[in-house]
């Protein structure tokens, strides 16, 4: 198993991407944690963290169904190439902003929304594209490699930033971000793929996106991923854009939080990397569920940690558990939806994520100004659990649905002209839980986002 996870690089394609990807999630997390910190040093207020934090998101759930639509219709290689180099574009320009002294903090969240704004609008694109860089039987060890790939960005990153923020160097830190977008430049033009087969024209956009939610909505687990992913996005997912707060909660400030995030990585890596054996031994729904009851324990010990350090092993152990359930529930939406509407259902998922997460951000941001950063974390993973009880009990089909589908499905999509429905089989039964992400994520995630708000 562990061998059949670094199976996928043999391929040229997938080789080219991954590394290159690897070389702008190092800049890209570079750029995140710097910027938390520099929006807290400017501010001092929770709330200015949780925003910029969430400038990033937000446009992903404006635009990610628009993502998706562009993704079906148009050539994803040459569409994902306009993006990164948008999100090059706002990443030079917050350098040199930076640099002539404007990093008054609504500055940088505006700049931050128009980098997320072009990461979004591409992130469909990547990952509808994944299943055409490797052979059918190594899916699911790159979207396992790209959620490690991912997540081993947010180790490195958070370290040379860490090193860059030494002299309190910020631009250092924007412009290697910056320059990082063209390692996926030159890998994408280097890339050789079939010709896509592209939907129909004459269809307008607002056609597209309501046949992808019809999609996403028809399919049991993808519809039941799509509601998970909201709950937690809303009640756990915050913890992320808290870091920097809860740093200085803990009396540390840069580095405590370079140390904090690269926990999270570590952890997030080790998770990516275990979780195909475990899914593999103890199958794919049962991972997934333990994983949503289990990360809301952990966030509550991570939230009464008494120190940096001890702080340190709980964040890590929140990160293994965090990108199982994001892994678990982009793999539902994944190996489920319908193949000529992949694009569009997984822009659906990422619109949810992309609204809820800077939403439940913004929120305990708030909340954390008057009653702390720890009360935060401990209660919205208190709420966490309990509703996750709730629907166990209420509706226990919500969570039956996110294992395999029994059988290969027949999806209803509605054609090109929006009034006769056509379908396509269903992916066969998978037993292993990973995740996917794109090659330069905009904001932190999850992840992944990762897939990932991480």
């Amino acid at each position: 198993m562990a061998l059949a996870s670094f199976r996928p690089l043999r391929s040229r394609n997938f080789a080219l991407v991954w590394s290159s990807a690897l070389v702008s999630n190092v800049g890209t997390w570079m750029q995140t944690v710097a910027l938390g910190i520099l929006v807290y040093a400017r501010s001092h207020q929770a709330g200015w963290t949780t925003l910029v934090a969430a400038a990033a998101f937000v446009p992903m759930g404006l635009l990610s169904p628009v993502g998706g639509a562009l993704a079906d219709r148009f050539d994803r290689r040459r569409w994902l190439m306009v993006t990164t180099a948008g999100e090059m574009s706002f990443a030079a320009a917050l350098t040199i902003l930076v640099a002539m002294g404007h990093d008054q903090p609504w500055i940088l969240v505006v700049v931050a929304f128009c980098g997320g704004s072009a990461g979004a609008i591409g992130f469909p694109a990547y990952q509808a594209m994944l299943p055409d860089l490797v052979p059918r039987e190594d899916l699911l060890g790159a979207i396992s490699l790209s959620s490690a790939q991912f997540n081993l960005g947010r180790v490195v990153g958070p370290a040379a930033a860490g090193l860059a923020l030494l002299h309190h160097d910020y631009t250092l830190a924007f412009g290697i971000n910056a320059a990082s977008f063209a390692a996926v430049l030159i890998a994408l033009a280097l890339v050789r793929l079939p010709r896509p087969a592209r939907s129909p024209g004459g269809v307008g956009m607002a056609e597209r996106i309501a046949d992808g939610v019809r999609a996403a909505w028809s399919e049991p687990g993808c519809r039941s991923a799509v509601v998970m992913i909201g709950i937690v996005a809303l009640l756990a997912s915050p913890f992320i854009a808290l870091v920097p707060v809860m740093s200085a909660a803990l009396h540390h400030g840069e580095g405590g939080t370079a140390v904090l995030v690269t926990a999270q990585g570590v952890g997030a890596v080790a998770g990516a990397l275990v979780l195909p054996t475990l899914a593999e031994q103890l199958g794919r729904q049962r991972i997934v569920r333990g994983s949503l009851f289990l990360l809301p324990l952990l966030l509550v010990n991570y939230g009464i940690s008494p120190t940096l350090w001890w702080s340190a092993i709980t964040f890590t152990l929140v990160g293994a558990g965090y990108i199982a359930v994001l892994a678990g529930l982009n793999t539902v939406v994944q190996i489920r939806a319908p193949a000529e509407a992949r694009g569009r259902v997984l822009g659906v998922y990422m619109m949810v994520l992309g609204i809820v997460y800077p939403a439940g951000a913004v929120v305990q941001g708030l909340i954390a100004d008057h009653v702390g950063v720890r009360a935060v974390t401990v209660g919205g993973a208190l709420a966490l659990l309990v509703v996750l009880g709730l629907l166990a009990v209420g509706r226990p089909g919500l969570l039956a649905n996110l294992g395999d589908p029994p059988e290969p499905v027949a999806l209803p999509v509605m054609a090109a002209g929006g009034t006769a429905p056509a379908s396509s089989p269903g992916p066969p039964s998978l037993r292993t839980e990973v995740t996917a992400t794109r090659p330069a994520a905009g904001a932190p995630a999850g992840g992944p986002p990762a897939v990932e708000p991480s």
